[in-house]
């Protein structure tokens, strides 16, 4: 058997005052013809990353409307995730020099875990490529293929993904009845799948993540954590990963400084099992601050949890999420859902979130970054309309609801089709 991940309860009442009885009633009229349906979720990691924190919340939500919906994560040792972390950043556009080995690793954890897999479900879902040569494994094991309808959900950016590591992907991708995309320029042209969905990620704007504050509760959190709360900060969640950027997060931030000597820089990272190469590139970021005490570095390994990345997020002068690839970020989303704008990497999903000069600004260098960090920071008016704005816009397009309608039409797709032939 697979590792179950237990989930709290939710109910989706709960958001009705937040998205309105209309898109209420849709969500429930669509789920009235999948009752009791079996569902499986199916990744890498129960904490840490945006796909954990999605499911944590979808997977109780389609609970709620009557479906029965699991949630489960693949096993796999060090030489696995370092292989995965390497695919990943070859699909990103990363140039790894991929060799028989590291296929053979890959291969060897999908049927592996494909073994564990004993259950029938109705649908199963398969998030991003650690998993995804499961279907063809259990395929070959059984003789058939297994029972329901199958969905390769890839929550990365394919658009510059390395030829080679994609012409090895595909075929195990193309035995799915379904795949996702978080946006329509990821879908490669000779992807051929049945059924293409484009649906972007989403937040829970009720999680302790993105929940309001008692007065009071951030500014102590700050403190605890060594933030001057009578000094403007500046502040980027993600994970330690070259993507991210985070070495020209603290160089936008030493230009900011010059201007504005007070500002501090908060940096917080998740550090997840699945991403043996945060470790490295913690080190590098904390090189690359030395000795600067208004530089905090900080991550769950300090106790730094979702109520605690709430409290950054909503106290911070301006957020910032310079990425260089990014699938989605659903960082930018959650920082706009607490009023506050967002400087912004011009890549991946983030120009999904962010309108340029009324939620936020895209950037594609250090320079223009600080530019706007700065612009910002000195016109706090400007700031707050912005972030009005972007909690809006948040509402109408990116909370978990919308999600949770996107695959629930996605299921009812998919249920009328004939299975895939292999």
């Amino acid at each position: 058997m697979l590792g179950p991940v237990p989930t709290a309860p939710k109910s989706i009442e709960e958001y009705r005052a937040i998205i309105g009885d209309e898109a209420l009633e849709e969500i429930l009229d669509l789920a009235r013809d999948l009752r009791g349906a079996r569902v499986l979720h199916l990744n890498a990691t129960a904490f840490g990353g945006g796909v954990a924190e999605i499911l944590a919340t979808l997977v109780p939500l389609m609970n709620d409307v009557g479906l029965q919906a699991h949630w489960q994560v693949i096993t796999g040792a060090d030489e696995f995730f370092q292989v995965t972390k390497a695919m990943h950043n070859s699909l990103q556009g990363m140039y790894i020099q991929w060799t028989p080995e590291m296929h053979d690793i890959w291969l060897r954890y999908n049927t592996l875990n494909a073994d564990l897999f004993d259950e029938d479900w109705d649908f199963v879902v398969i998030h991003d490529p650690q998993p995804a040569g499961i279907l063809a494994k259990i395929t070959e094991r059984l003789g058939h293929r297994p029972a329901g309808k199958w969905t390769w959900r890839c929550h990365i950016d394919l658009t510059d993904a390395q030829p080679d590591l994609w012409d090895f992907l595909r075929p195990y991708i193309e035995q799915y009845d379904a795949a996702i995309f978080t946006l329509e320029e990821y879908v490669k042209e000779e992807l051929h799948v049945p059924h293409i969905a484009i649906v972007p990620p989403s937040i829970d704007p009720l999680s302790p993540k993105n929940a309001d504050l008692p007065e009071g509760v951030a500014k102590r959190i700050l403190e605890r954590y060594g933030i001057d709360t009578g000094r403007p900060f500046i502040c980027q969640v993600s994970r330690f990963d070259p993507w991210k950027d985070p070495l020209g997060v603290i160089d936008v931030y030493r230009l900011v400084k010059q201007q504005i000597p007070e500002v501090q820089l908060a940096m917080i990272a998740s550090m997840a099992s699945d991403d043996p190469e945060g470790w490295s590139y913690y080190e590098r970021t904390a090189r690359r601050a030395g000795e600067d005490f208004d530089i905090h570095l900080l991550s769950n390994i300090n106790g730094v949890g979702n109520v605690e990345v709430n409290a950054f997020q909503r106290e911070a002068a301006v957020v910032i999420q310079k990425s260089v690839r990014e699938g989605f970020g659903l960082v930018v989303s959650e920082a706009l859902w607490k009023g506050r704008p967002v400087v912004a990497g011009n890549v991946g999903g983030i120009p999904l979130q962010i309108i340029y000069g009324k939620t936020g600004y895209l950037v594609n260098t250090v320079p223009e970054c600080a530019d706007r960090v700065l612009y910002l920071m000195r016109n706090p008016k400007v700031a707050d309309r912005m972030g009005r704005a972007g909690r809006e816009y948040v509402r109408k397009h990116f909370l978990s609801t919308r999600n949770l309608r996107d695959y629930l039409a996605l299921f009812r797709t998919i249920a009328k089709s004939a299975p895939v032939r292999v």
